[in-house]
Formats: structure tokens, C-alpha cells, sequence
């Protein structure tokens, strides 16, 4: 290549990386930040999950991408959630190691040092045994030799429980896997053998219940070397997505085995024994020349995936945030500040909480309390109230449909000496009586039905604003259950006795006279289209009778929900806060308000969270108005043979290529993120 040329492409690939630097890693680290802040306990956050069946060489993939050997054996080797953070640093800066799990954290200097500290740290959160735990593991390297990258990688699928292990060790397994890979923000990376069957393979299947449209699975298949004769083809069309589909397709490597690490291969020897391996064998080099085959082919892929993901991820996770924060809020104000200590104060934090509780109370009564949680209250009892008129309405349509025949039954059977069109007004007591009778019970029931709209809202009132402190809340259901027995009995005796005066039949004459007036003059009914003809007896007691019920309807339209109204609302908040006030005298009154064990609990994890979420929108809130993330692509990762592990005969590096591909991947326009206010 001409001295230019090498000039030219040396300042394109200081240019290309200058940008991914601003762009690709910045992505990376908002999740890797959200993740050490705790945030993952209340929210899923964009994740790359590794699983696959024991002895699939998922540990040697791992191992391949990030320059290190992991803890290697037989059985289960992964027993904890592994948190790998892959961070690419500038040629010339010094490999470097952290991990911590829990409280305790161990910097490494060295590549040979984190197989053991891995072992240890699994040994320290699921013991010596081979059972496995939820706790994480947190490992970061950082190397000029690695992607920057980000995966969790998850213990093997065990079928059958052997030695020492847990009878249940597969449930639990995949237990721990699908609580990750079920989580709609999570990609699985599928590690399958690619000489075995891969419809057996149970991560597959496992990934496939989550997933079952194939659109957040990569599937990449270890071994080749081990593929039979004659199966090449079969396993050419797996990574060519015809045989299982997936989204996001497949890729195929060949990691050291059991024979290399034995003859001491080295990582960078191993990768470069991969090249080889694809460029010679005559099935699978296409898939080479396709970009679909070798480690850092897939440290590529996986970045770019990765950097995909958490562009579209952005926006809904900013909404995960607030509302989280509205509803931790919300559980804080509902836990208070604590009990203070000084007995005065105490008494003061009483009268406090009892005032706060009357005051919704009294917001309640008035119809001008929060909506935030739902429905007013009133406005449930309107519905009733509405649904009574609706029955009434619905009585005086029917009545005044059957009252013709009824009235000629009347007349047919109890007719005196008097004349047609005399009314009978013993014959049109009876009848009134019998209606106004039969909307009783409705009556009675609007009663129940308001009463335990009352009594359900008091109870949650109750159940919300003195939740940390189980006496006084046990002090307050006395009242609230005692009133709401009595008000109703109260307002059940004022029901029956208004129906006991409605016998008496009685209206103001003019009233009457109006209304009697305005039923005459209606037109005559019909049926089957024609009009009914009636005697001058039978019209003169219908229309009497119509008008007189229509007076009756309009009064217990009104009086019922007054009734009601009045003692099961008014009535009984008004003496419930009494009740409440009086409990301030009583002896020993303080003692009501003594914390729960479990409360203080309940509010530090609460503040706890409070201050994980805060600091999560806050860091999301800067991430997202420099908007430094890249759109959906990113910078190939090229993987240098000479690895961060000590060669044992070094290769000399060779100077930087840039290809095709390489500069074909890469775009610089950014993921388009709402912009929101700080």
C-alpha cells in the first residue's frame, strides 16, 4: 500500500474511533451506572444474558471475548448471576480487574487472577457445595485487547442432580434463568454445540417460552470441529436461520477445548487457530466471508446489538423511572417520618395524624377529597342515587302500561252502587298502597349498597393513614365498624317509617290538582295500534291513579337519598371524627402510635430506593440531553491475536487494517430520544 494510502486510512481510523469513543462506550456505561446503583432491583434495565446447557462451551465463549480464563470443571462452574463488563481503554494502559459482589470488592492486577477470585466469590454467596444463588457477581476488565461489551452470564442447565447438588438444582436453575431472560428489555445469547440437535437443546427451549417469535435471541453455535461427516450442511443451514428462526440470527465459533488448554493454547493462540480453522474448511468459510463466524466477528455483532438495544430502550425506561419514584412517593408518605422519642412530641404526632385522618374525613363528606387514588366517593353514591330515579322512572312506565287492566279488575270485582265515573277512593288507596309498597325493598337496598361504599372508603382511609401503627389502627375500626352498624340501622328505621306515612295517601290539593290536570290532557294509549276504549269508571280512577303516582315517585326521589345521605355520610364521618378526637384523653393515648417492628424496615428500603431511583433519573436525564448515543450500529471490534494473557512465544503486532466492512458498519447518526427538562 503507497505511503498516502496508509496515511489516508490511519486518519480515518483515528477519526472512527474518536467517534466511537464519544458515542458507543458512553451507551454502555449509562446501563453499566444504573446497574451499580441498585437500579435492577426495582427495574429491568437492557441486558445481554448468557445461557445454554451444561458442556455447551459457554464458558469458553466468554472466555474468548473477554481474554481471561473463568472457572472451568466439571458439573455446575457458574452458580451465581456473572455480571461481565468488557470496557476497551487506550493501547499502552495497563490491564486491569475489579470485582464485588455484596459489600466486598478486590481489585485484580492481572489476567490469571480472575478465575480464582470468581471462585471465590461464588463459594462466598452460594457456598462451598455445588448449589447456586441470585446474588451477583460483578467482574470488570478493562484492556486495550477486549469490545466493550456487556453480558451476564448465567449458570448451565443441569438436568440431573449428581453428587452433593440440590435434588431441585434444574428447577432452580431455570428459575434463575427465566428471571432474567423473561424481562422484555433482556437479549438471549444462546450457546449451543453445533454437533448435537439444536431443537433438543433445553436453553433454546427456554428462550423460545420467553421469546417465542425468535426477536430478542441470538443463537451462537460452539464446536464445529466436532460436527460429524455429512452434517456440515445441516449445520450451514442452522446459522443461515432455516432451521430455527431468529430475529437476530446466529454465529458460529470455535473456542479452546479441554485438549488445548491441556497443551497450555493460549487465548490469542486460540483465536488466531480459529481463523484458520474457518478459512480452510470447505463448508464453513462462507460463513466467514459473511461476517457470521469467529470471535471477533460476534464481539461485533454483540456490541452493536447491545448499543441497538439500549437506544430503544432510552425513552420507556425514563417513564420505568417516574413512575417508580410517584409510587415510592407515595409508599413513603404513606410510612411517615417515624415516631419522634420526646413524650410531648409524641402526644403532638398523635393529635397530628388523628387531624390528618378527620381532615380527609371531612374531604370525604364534602366531596372535595384527592382523586389521585380513584373515584370520589360522591360520585359513586351519585351513581346510586341515579340508579334509584332509574327504578322509579321505570315503576311509573310499567304502572301506567298495566294500570288500565288493573283498574278494570278493581272495578269488574269491588264495584259498589255508584255510578260509572264515580271514583271509588277505597279502590284507589288499595292500589296505591300495593305499588308504593313494592318499592320498598329497591329503597332498602340503595341503603346497603351507599352504606358499604361509606364503609369500604373509611376502611382504606383507615387501612392507608395509619398503616405503620397497627393499635391505632385497630383504635379506629372500633368506631368506623360500631357508626356504620348504627347509622344504618338509623337510616333502615327512617326508610321503613316514610314508607309507613307514604299508606296515608296524601298531596297538596293544588300539587294534585296540576298534575291530574296534565295526565288528562295526555292522549289516550293505544294498543295494537289502536286506541283502547275504556268505561268513564276505569279512565277516571287510571288518571287519578297516574297522577298521584307520579307525585309519590318525585318525593321518594328525593327523600330516599336524603336519608341515606344524611346518616350514612354525614351522620356517620361526623361522629367518627368525635370518636377519633376523644381518643387523644384517653390514658396511655401514645401508646397508640408505637412503630410496627417491620416499619422502619419497610421506609429505609423505601428511602433506599428513593435515593437509587433519583440518582438513576439523574444520570439518565444528563445521558439523554448530550444524547451521545450511537443509532443502530456501532464500530466493528477488531481482535488482535496478541491477547492480554502472556503468550508464551509472543506474536508481534501487526500494524492496524482497515477493511470494508469495517467502515461500512459504522454510521454516526444518533438515536432519536425525546429531550426532556432537567
Amino acid at each position: 500500500m503507497a505511503p498516502r494510502d496508509s496515511k489516508k486510512l490511519e486518519e480515518i481510523s483515528n477519526s472512527l474511533n474518536q467517534q466511537y469513543e464519544e458515542k458507543v462506550r458512553p451507551c454502555i456505561d449509562l446501563v453499566d451506572s444504573l446497574r451499580s446503583l441498585g437500579v435492577e432491583k426495582d427495574l429491568s434495565l437492557p441486558a445481554i444474558a448468557v445461557i445454554g446447557d451444561q458442556s455447551s462451551g459457554k464458558s469458553s465463549v466468554l472466555e474468548a471475548l473477554s481474554g481471561v480464563a473463568l472457572p472451568r470443571g466439571t458439573g455446575i462452574v457458574t452458580r451465581c448471576p456473572l455480571v461481565l463488563k468488557l470496557k476497551r481503554v487506550e493501547t499502552g494502559v495497563a490491564w486491569s480487574g475489579h470485582i464485588s459482589y455484596q459489600k466486598k470488592e478486590r481489585v485484580l492486577s492481572k489476567p490469571e487472577d480472575v478465575g480464582t477470585a470468581v471462585s471465590d466469590a461464588q463459594n462466598a454467596l452460594a457456598g462451598n457445595g455445588k448449589g447456586i444463588s441470585h446474588d451477583m457477581i460483578t467482574l470488570e476488565i478493562k484492556s486495550s485487547k477486549v469490545p466493550d461489551l456487556t453480558l451476564i452470564d448465567l449458570p448451565g442447565i443441569a438436568r440431573v442432580a449428581t453428587g452433593d447438588q440440590p435434588v431441585d438444582i434444574e428447577k432452580q436453575i431455570k428459575d434463575l434463568i427465566e428471571k432474567f431472560i423473561r424481562r422484555q428489555e433482556t437479549i438471549s445469547l444462546v450457546v449451543v454445540p453445533a454437533n448435537i440437535d439444536i431443537a433438543t437443546t433445553e436453553a433454546l427451549k427456554m428462550a423460545s417460552k420467553v421469546d417465542p417469535h425468535g426477536l430478542r435471541t441470538l443463537g451462537i453455535l460452539t464446536k464445529p470441529d466436532l460436527v460429524d461427516k455429512g452434517a456440515e450442511d445441516t449445520v450451514v443451514s442452522t446459522v443461515n436461520n432455516q432451521v430455527i428462526t431468529l430475529k437476530k440470527g446466529y454465529m458460529m465459533v470455535k473456542c479452546r477445548g479441554q485438549q488445548d488448554i491441556n497443551a497450555n493454547l493460549s487465548l490469542a493462540e486460540a483465536l488466531q487457530k480459529e481463523r484458520d480453522f474457518f478459512e480452510q474448511h470447505p463448508h464453513f468459510r462462507p460463513l466467514l466471508e459473511e461476517g457470521r463466524a469467529t470471535v471477533p466477528l460476534l464481539a461485533e455483532k454483540l456490541t452493536k446489538e447491545l448499543v441497538e438495544h439500549i437506544g430503544r430502550s432510552l425513552p420507556h425506561l425514563k417513564q420505568q423511572i417516574d413512575l417508580k419514584l410517584e409510587v415510592t412517593e407515595k409508599k413513603l408518605k404513606q410510612l411517615g417520618d417515624g415516631v419522634p422519642q420526646d413524650e410531648n412530641e409524641k402526644k403532638s404526632f398523635l393529635i397530628q395524624k388523628i387531624n390528618g385522618f378527620n381532615q380527609i374525613l371531612t374531604d370525604v363528606m364534602r366531596a372535595e377529597e384527592d382523586t389521585s387514588s380513584g373515584t370520589r366517593v360522591f360520585t359513586k353514591i351519585r351513581a346510586e342515587f341515579t340508579k334509584w330515579k332509574s327504578q322509579l322512572d321505570k315503576k311509573t312506565t310499567t304502572f301506567e302500561e298495566n294500570l288500565r287492566d288493573e283498574v278494570e279488575e278493581y272495578s269488574r270485582v269491588r264495584r259498589g252502587k255508584e255510578l260509572p265515573g264515580f271514583v271509588n277512593y277505597r279502590t284507589f288507596e288499595n292500589i296505591v298502597r300495593n305499588h308504593i309498597k313494592e318499592l320498598e325493598e329497591p329503597a332498602l337496598q340503595l341503603l346497603t349498597d351507599v352504606t358499604e361504599i361509606v364503609h369500604s372508603c373509611l376502611n382504606e382511609i383507615a387501612n392507608t393513614h395509619f398503616e405503620a401503627y397497627s393499635n391505632l389502627l385497630r383504635a379506629a375500626k372500633e368506631p368506623i365498624e360500631d357508626l356504620h352498624e348504627e347509622e344504618y340501622e338509623k337510616a333502615k328505621e327512617k326508610i321503613k317509617s316514610q314508607f309507613r306515612m307514604e299508606r296515608l295517601v296524601y298531596s297538596q290539593d293544588g300539587l294534585y290538582s296540576w298534575k291530574l290536570e296534565s295526565v288528562k290532557n295526555k292522549p289516550e294509549p293505544k294498543r295494537n295500534g289502536f286506541a283502547y276504549a275504556m268505561s268513564a269508571d276505569v279512565r277516571q280512577m287510571a288518571q287519578h291513579l297516574s297522577a298521584y303516582f307520579m307525585i309519590t315517585s318525585d318525593r321518594l326521589a328525593n327523600q330516599m337519598p336524603l336519608i341515606v345521605q344524611y346518616h350514612v355520610l354525614h351522620e356517620y364521618i361526623s361522629h367518627l371524627q368525635t370518636a377519633m378526637l376523644a381518643m387523644i384523653g384517653e390514658k396511655n393515648a401514645v401508646k397508640l402510635i408505637e412503630e410496627d417492628s417491620g416499619v422502619a424496615r419497610r421506609r429505609k428500603a423505601a428511602c433506599e430506593r428513593m435515593d437509587r431511583l433519583r440518582k438513576a433519573r439523574q444520570v439518565l436525564s444528563k445521558f439523554v440531553i448530550s444524547g451521545p448515543c450511537l443509532a443502530p450500529c456501532a464500530k466493528p471490534f477488531t481482535m488482535d491475536i496478541t491477547m492480554i494473557d502472556e503468550l508464551p512465544s509472543p506474536i508481534p503486532p501487526q500494524p492496524p487494517t482497515i477493511s470494508t466492512s469495517f467502515l461500512g458498519h459504522f454510521c454516526t447518526s444518533s438515536i432519536d430520544v425525546p429531550q426532556t427538562s432537567r
